[in-house]
């Protein structure tokens, strides 16, 4: 194999790749093991041509797809190791010459990692976040566990109000026909709650049980369903039952019953210093972020677009790995939001702009600042994952392997620097 590298503008490189005759014909007879039984040859049993005879009816380009993507998989990382790259993309392939029996030439268009010119980054002046207990804060955190301590009671002498849980029945119709999933019975609804399209649920306030009501609505532009978005609608709802929040009263008792304290000024006193502890912890974060973000504003650096397409792909397959773990699919997940993957796309580019840009500019302080991460520090932090996977630490280390233990360490680089910049600022 020989390579040759060309830079060109906006941090972007193209690796030229020529692969000797004898590798691509190997590559070749390895495509023609794996896809011999596909050809039907008369004379053979299925899988016993030649391939010299498969080539000759069906052309040499029969095999080269499987082939190519075997002198790839072989190739293509050596290469990036050749060429002394710090690649931050996935390349760009273009067969550039392919003939069987001749060297095979490709080409890979890559984003190369972009250098860093730091501003001002010592001593950098942010107003320091107050973590800051009030009385209305643990007033709140009372009303919380309140409600989550709350029982529904039914009730028959009122008419429906905002906050109320309802049994409904309801038909749905437009352009006067019923549409497909527009028809329910004893459907549960929380007034207030918005989980119904448009003004639906404010046009139940005040309805009785038993009441026929007549609610008109207008499904979203966006709606995940086509057919209906932007449409009017008529729903003919018949509220069947209402149930309304009961509270406990905020009371020693009720301090007994949710707490291990007797009486509830102890209580209240437990709930404030639990705020003190997560405002303050809220606050060191936002301590940091703000540190951050003025040194990355002092700092220069041209971000290649692939590596941008990269880093948004790379968020989006987070998200889906977490909707799959709440047994969501990502696809249902853009059909209930009435999302497209563009769209999408487009709200996660400048968060992952952002990401790049921090994750660069505090790579470039860790080196300038020669932070050096121990071998003894890589190993807690790995004893740290393995207890918090329920994992042996052999199990992790061999699962990551030197790829992951080198983002370890890096990780932990970042973090040192964000540290010294937090103690180099002037927090006023």
């Amino acid at each position: 194999m020989s390579l040759q590298v060309e830079k060109l503008e906006k941090n972007m490189a193209k690796l030229t790749v020529e692969v000797p005759a004898e590798q691509f014909e190997k590559a070749l007879k390895t495509s023609y093991n794996k896809n011999k039984s596909k050809f039907n040859v008369p004379g053979f049993r299925r899988g016993k041509a030649p391939q010299a005879l498969i080539e000759k009816m069906y052309g040499p380009g029969v095999l080269y797809e499987d082939a190519v993507d075997e002198v790839l998989n072989s190739t293509y990382g050596p290469a990036v190791d050749e060429s002394g790259l710090e690649v931050v993309s996935r390349p760009e392939i273009s067969v550039e010459k392919i003939e069987k029996g001749q060297t095979m030439v490709y080409t890979a268009l890559v984003a190369v990692k972009p250098a860093v010119t730091l501003g001002e980054y010592k001593g950098i002046e942010v107003e320091r976040a107050k973590p800051e207990v009030t009385d209305a804060d643990v007033d709140a955190e009372l009303k919380k566990v309140q409600d989550q301590n709350s029982r529904l009671v039914s009730v028959e002498d009122r008419a429906v109000e905002n906050g109320d849980q309802t049994l409904i029945d309801f038909d749905g119709y437009v352009d006067g026909a019923a549409f497909e999933g527009g028809k329910a019975e004893d459907y549960p609804l929380t007034i207030g709650s918005h989980s119904f399209i448009d003004t639906f649920e404010e046009q139940l306030v005040g309805k009785q049980i038993g009441e026929e009501v007549e609610v008109h609505v207008t499904f979203p532009e966006e709606y995940h369903a086509k057919e209906l978005a932007g449409k009017p609608a008529l729903f003919k709802v018949t509220v069947k039952e209402i149930k309304a929040k009961e509270l406990p009263e905020l009371d020693d008792e009720f301090a007994e019953e949710v707490s291990e304290f007797s009486t509830l000024e102890e209580y209240k006193a437990d709930i404030r210093a639990k705020l003190a502890d997560t405002k303050q912890k809220q606050a060191t974060t936002e301590n940091e972020n703000n540190v951050v973000d003025k040194v990355v504003a002092n700092a220069s650096m041209d971000i290649p677009e692939p590596m941008i397409q990269q880093q948004v792909r790379n968020m989006i397959e987070e998200q889906a790995r977490r909707m799959q773990s709440q047994g969501l699919s990502f696809e249902q997940y853009l059909q209930f939001t009435g999302t497209t993957i563009d769209q999408m796309e487009d709200q996660m580019r400048p968060f992952a702009e952002k990401r790049i840009r921090n994750r660069l500019v505090l790579e470039e302080v860790a080196r300038q600042e020669n932070i050096q991460i121990t071998d003894e520090a890589v190993e807690e932090e790995l004893k740290k994952m393995a207890e918090s996977y329920g994992m042996e630490l052999d199990q992790v280390k061999e699962f990551m392997g030197e790829d992951g233990r080198k983002n370890v360490m890096e990780d932990l680089a970042v973090q040192e620097a964000i540290d010294f910049l937090v103690a180099e600022a002037k927090l006023v």
